[in-house]
């Protein structure tokens, strides 16, 4: 099965992926950096400097630090971080259902060999 993997170029040096937006997740999900560095298999600098890069091209923070207790600290997103989050995930979604009768095509081109192909709206 086909699919598809959005990446969105928001300036020259700011772009967002599937890899960004899964370590966000995995921020939101570990409470931490390093925990969501291990379960993607990333050094914690790998992740520290793709989340500076994200909070220099937005100019705002993407996550936050939270101040530690008795087990220390962590992080979490930002409001900013959790709305990239669902929103690059919403414009996956609706790329995914715009792409579907595309990819059918190209994936099984002689099942469809018959058909018209899909027309889109400029």
């Amino acid at each position: 099965m086909a699919s598809l993997s959005i990446r969105i170029d928001i300036g020259p040096d700011n772009r967002v992926g599937p890899g960004k937006v899964q370590l966000l997740e995995m921020i939101a999900e570990h409470g931490s950096i390093s925990a969501a560095g291990r379960a993607l298999d990333m050094s914690y600098r790998r992740a520290w400097m793709l989340i500076e890069a994200m909070n220099s091209g937005f100019g705002q923070p993407v996550v936050e630090a939270q101040i530690g207790g008795k087990a220390g600290g962590g992080a979490r997103l930002s409001g900013f971080g959790a709305d990239l989050v669902a929103h690059y995930r919403a414009i996956e979604r609706a790329a995914d259902r715009a792409a579907a009768p595309f990819l059918d095509r190209i994936v099984a081109p002689d099942r469809n060999a018959g058909d018209e192909p899909p027309t889109t709206s400029p």
